[in-house]
């Protein structure tokens, strides 16, 4: 059975514009289109028709969306810009808004990218991207600390296969791991950068964010074809001078006409909102253009679509509508403060020398996390559920680490917190 003609249609738009965007497209990928010509064509056709009998919603005798008043009550938003369905590419103003907010924050990027696509936050972004680029055995390379619903989204969901490369190597990022990692075979490569890091709470220097993009063009002008997805979740809580500020998407979106990056970010963790569900997936390659994008954007609509049809809409009206509050720049700030200073109190209690008779923090500057690893002897597991039991607190056991999200706790707790860890560490030894 063949392809679908709209199909065909797109991935003949995106071979004459970049032939390598083209091959990086996984199967489902080539076959996905959004469907210009159906119900979704005749029902945009009928809008502002007296009368409408096309779409699958219901509206009161005035036209306006029914709504049940118990619900439309608690909203002070125009019926319109919360029960009606929003399209499956995102609300337009919305989208519009994200990107230029993108070039804001990042002032170093120049070169045109894609309108965003609206996803249902992260997890969905991350999927619709496995969805589209890759294929049954296909290796993804991420750092050895990952955030674990990775496996869930490329290994369970697409038959991917995740490969790692050490994330430390002496206090710094270990970019020669990373080049060794990616040397290792040739042709279609997909790249998973997650910066700030979950869980590590780490962020690339200057220096190494360089680096990296250097190790990528490297291997883009032996001819490699190179998908770096960036998951940016925690994308603008950077707390230590020298820690690289911008998104890596600003370097590798006109890297290389080899490099296709992919932008996967959202108002998740930048804006507070974790029950929104609002993300976006933006594409960037050098020589990108408007035909290119647009097909690329087409593809992404389909596969959301398909999947879930369209992200709530009240939640991207409400997003929307703090973008466009004249206090939205002074409440992140204060946010970035609050987190900043917390940041701050947890590297101050830990030069506290005692510490290290038990455990020792992995390099953090950003984010939501940091890390600790325990000394040998010590179950991370068993410390754990000491800390539950016997001192009233909850951190999260991987392998020999503890991952603490200093996010979530007041700055007056995070010395506490630290001795109870310090303390649970100090029982359990005692009675191995």
């Amino acid at each position: 059975m063949g392809l679908n003609p709209e199909a065909e249609e797109l991935n003949n738009i995106i071979k004459e514009n970049s032939r390598v965007v083209y091959e990086l497209l996984s199967e489902r990928g080539k076959a996905i289109f959004f469907p210009k010509k159906g119900i979704l064509t005749q029902t945009a056709e009928a809008k502002g028709k007296k009368i409408n009998a096309t779409i699958g919603a219901a509206v009161e005798d005035d036209g306006t969306p029914m709504r049940l008043h118990s619900i439309a009550k608690n909203i002070l938003l125009d019926p319109k810009d919360v029960f009606t369905y929003a399209p499956s590419y995102g609300k337009a103003e919305l989208r519009k808004a994200w990107k230029e907010l993108i070039y804001r924050k990042n002032p170093s990027l120049k070169t045109k990218i894609s309108l965003p696509v609206v996803t249902n936050a992260l997890t969905h972004g991350l999927s619709m991207v496995g969805y589209l680029f890759a294929n049954p055995g296909d290796s993804i390379l991420v750092t050895n600390k990952f955030w674990e619903n990775y496996t869930l989204v490329f290994e369970n969901a697409y038959n991917a296969v995740l490969e790692t490369f050490n994330t430390f190597h002496k206090n710094e990022f270990d970019t020669e791991s990373f080049k060794r990692k990616l040397e290792e075979r040739k042709g279609k490569k997909i790249v998973l950068l997650n910066f700030p890091n979950n869980p590590a709470g780490y962020t690339p220097t200057n220096k190494e964010a360089k680096e990296i993009v250097r190790i990528i063009k490297q291997n883009a002008d032996a001819g490699n074809k190179i998908i770096v997805i960036l998951d940016d979740a925690y994308f603008g809580l950077v707390y230590k001078k020298g820690v690289y500020m911008e998104s890596l998407f600003s370097e590798l979106a006109e890297l290389h006409e080899n490099v296709l990056a992919i932008k996967l970010d959202g108002a998740t963790k930048e804006d507070y909102v974790w029950g929104f569900r609002v993300g976006f997936i933006t594409y960037g390659i050098r020589n990108g253009n408007e035909k290119l994008y647009g097909a690329l954007e087409d593809k992404t609509a389909g596969a959301v679509r398909g999947n879930i049809s369209n992200s709530p809409h009240i939640s991207q009206s409400l997003v929307l509508n703090a973008f466009n509050s004249e206090t939205y720049e002074k409440e992140k700030k204060e946010k970035y403060e609050l987190l900043k200073s917390r940041f701050e109190k947890v590297v101050d209690v830990l030069k506290d020398k005692k510490f290290s008779e038990f455990f020792n923090a992995l390099p953090f500057n950003s984010g939501y996390f940091m890390c600790i690893e325990l000394k040998p002897g010590l179950d991370a597991e068993k410390v754990r559920q000491g800390l539950l039991k016997e001192y009233d607190t909850g951190v999260i056991a991987a392998g020999n680490m503890l991952r603490i999200a200093f996010s979530g706790v007041a700055e007056k707790d995070i010395p506490q917190l630290f001795e109870n860890i310090y303390n649970a560490c100090k029982e359990l030894k005692a009675n191995s």
